[in-house]
């Protein structure tokens, strides 16, 4: 199992496009099950994240994995989407 989670202080020094990009893309490794099972919930919380940062395409992927997620699915991913903003 394949997990990816960044806690690197440098990371905050990357452009923000280029942090969007990588969140954008856990998203869809999340999503896809690429290297890790796919988990709805947190490609909604990588891909929630990525928006905030600027990713337009985060934000078009975002919505549409909306659609078929449940309301307590979607409270799950921005609570867990949430937690991890208020720690980075």
């Amino acid at each position: 199992m394949a997990r990816f989670e960044i806690f690197d202080a440098d990371f905050g020094t990357a452009g923000t496009t280029a942090q969007a990009d990588i969140l954008c893309e856990l998203g869809l490794m999340y999503a896809s099950g690429r290297d890790c099972e796919a988990d709805i919930v947190a490609a909604h919380k990588w891909f929630n994240i990525a928006a905030i940062k600027g990713s337009d395409r985060a934000a078009v992927l975002r919505s549409e994995l909306s659609a078929a997620m449940s309301k307590l699915e979607i409270a799950q991913a921005l609570r867990q989407a949430r937690e991890w903003m208020t720690m980075h």
